[in-house]
């Protein structure tokens, strides 16, 4: 725990640049203290009030304030069914440009984790650095085998500033819900996301082991490329990983000088993700441009390669359900199943009159029905769910923000490439498809294959549980009457039923195993 007169300073701090940026007159739009913020106008720092608008004299203060806060602001920015749409989108433009530590401390931190000097290690160890974020910063280097790597190092100064600054947050989104309330911030909610998301980050070994299972899912892949991990030196602060090169994604005259397919190279973009959403359930959730690189060796057949993957998401069978069918109602118009959708998530009540959900979804929604589907964003289709959801008190979950923050990102991604990009036409196979499968017979074996040995170690007991039911109601009853004697009757029919079902499934289980 920070002493308080840190933490004091923090938050004075804090108060500065609220006040040089003229944030303050958000506080004062407040209904009670709107009385006297003609006062607060005339104070010396609102004589040369900035006349920039709001939005970007948020991102100016965050950026003033330091990395942990840039990183909150681009966490916040996923956060488009809570912010106006101005604040979020200059919110998303922050970049973790920071300046990066001394690349003798980088050479230390990772002697003392590997425990040995970075000359036995490594045949080449470049002290500066090619990038440095808040969280970390990599250099190049090669193995004694001379395969090229890039060795991540976690600053070493990370986790107490990350705490100290997450700790002033918490005291800020105390204020923010005394004076403006928790129902639609929600700000201490929104803070405790934050943490959790950026505490992960200060674990490579969490990082190296998304990035084993995601090179694993897409070991066979033509339009992915994930680089592999040098797990011998890797450690909580030290992550070694193949080197990868190839043109930034966002570098979009390279990619045309080169003679890119870039209709291929978009359309590829999307399937990757709902490859990952879909059939793996586990995406890469930081996907923006500077994550993203291409391989052109074969421009009519590009490849997408990837880094960073410290941020990832899965999704339950039931989330996976929720999306798919949201997605393809929307696009059937039938707006009375989206609303039903809602419901039997459970997210919101089921005291909701599905009448009105229904016409929530219909006034959000229809705006988009006319629209040419090349123009129509699933990221903002979310958002627009998640918003009616937010009217009927519905509690978003952290892993669908993530997926919307994803969508976001690719879809911006693949109409930056190909404007006329097509997203519903290059999801639409995946979602039916899962959909089918979901409720195929396929569906229905592998369940019964997963469930079954759990269900058959239960299953035997349950005609001794059965009579020892009945001995027990005998037993307590001095006269037992037709009621007892049609349960015996009745319990003596489901004990035959129970053995002819295990024997059935038995018989089944063997067919599946043995491929008989």
């Amino acid at each position: 725990m920070l002493a308080m007169p840190r933490k004091i300073i923090r938050l004075f701090q804090i108060q500065w640049t609220v006040i040089r940026y003229s944030l303050d007159e958000v506080i004062f739009d407040i209904p009670f203290l709107k009385p006297i913020h003609f006062f607060v106008r005339l104070l010396p720092w609102h004589w040369s009030k900035s006349k920039l608008p709001l939005a970007k004299r948020i991102v100016m203060s965050l950026e003033a304030l330091g990395p942990v806060f840039i990183k909150f602001g681009q966490m916040l920015s996923t956060r488009r069914d809570l912010l106006p749409e101005d604040i979020a989108d200059e919110l998303a433009k922050l970049q973790d440009n920071v300046a990066p530590f001394s690349g003798s401390a980088a050479r230390k931190i990772v002697e003392d984790a590997l425990g040995a000097p970075v000359t036995g290690l490594f045949a080449e160890f470049d002290e500066e650095p090619l990038a440095a974020a808040s969280v970390a910063q990599v250099h190049s280097a090669k193995l004694q085998d001379g395969r090229e790597v890039v060795v991540k190092v976690l600053r070493p100064d990370a986790k107490k500033r990350i705490q100290r600054d997450i700790e002033a947050l918490y005291l800020l989104a105390g204020m923010v819900r005394t004076m403006f309330g928790a129902d639609r911030l929600r700000p201490v909610e929104v803070i405790a996301e934050f943490e959790k998301t950026i505490l992960r980050e200060l674990d490579l070994m969490h990082e190296a082991a998304n990035a084993g299972q995601l090179r694993r899912n897409f070991a066979d892949s033509e339009i992915l490329y994930v680089p592999e991990v040098y797990w011998p030196y890797c450690r909580r602060n030290v992550l070694v990983i193949e080197r990868i090169y190839g043109i930034p994604i966002n570098d979009i005259e390279s990619l045309h000088k080169s003679g890119t397919n870039m209709q291929t190279l978009a359309e590829r973009g999307v399937q990757i993700f709902f490859t990952q959403v879909f059939e793996h359930n586990l995406f890469h959730a930081d996907m923006h441009p500077g994550n993203l690189f291409v391989r052109v060796d074969d421009p009519e057949n590009p490849v997408y390669a990837g880094v960073d993957f410290g941020i990832v998401g899965t999704l339950s069978e039931r989330d996976k359900y929720y999306l798919a069918e949201n997605f393809l109602a929307f696009f059937n118009y039938d707006y009375k199943r989206i609303a039903r959708l809602h419901v039997e998530s459970g997210w919101v009540s089921e005291d909701v009159r599905e009448d009105e959900l229904e016409t929530a979804v219909r006034t959000l929604c229809e705006p988009l029905v006319n629209r040419p589907l090349n123009e129509i964003s699933f990221g903002h289709l979310l958002i627009r769910l998640f918003r009616i959801g937010r009217q009927f008190n519905m509690e978003i979950q952290p892993q669908l923000i993530l997926l919307q923050k994803t969508l976001l990102n690719i879809e911006g991604l693949g109409r930056d490439l190909y404007p006329s990009l097509d997203l519903w036409e290059t999801a639409k196979p995946f979602l039916e498809r899962w959909s089918y499968r979901r409720a195929g017979l396929k569906s229905i074996v592998d369940s019964f294959v997963e469930n079954a040995p759990e269900a058959l170690q239960y299953l035997p007991r349950m005609p001794q549980q059965a009579w020892r039911t009945l001995h027990t109601l005998a037993r307590d009853s001095q006269s037992p009457d037709k009621r007892y004697q049609s349960l015996e009757r009745t319990m003596r029919k489901m004990t035959r039923y129970v053995i002819y079902t295990v024997a059935a499934a038995t018989v089944i289980l063997a067919l599946i195993l043995f491929n008989i």
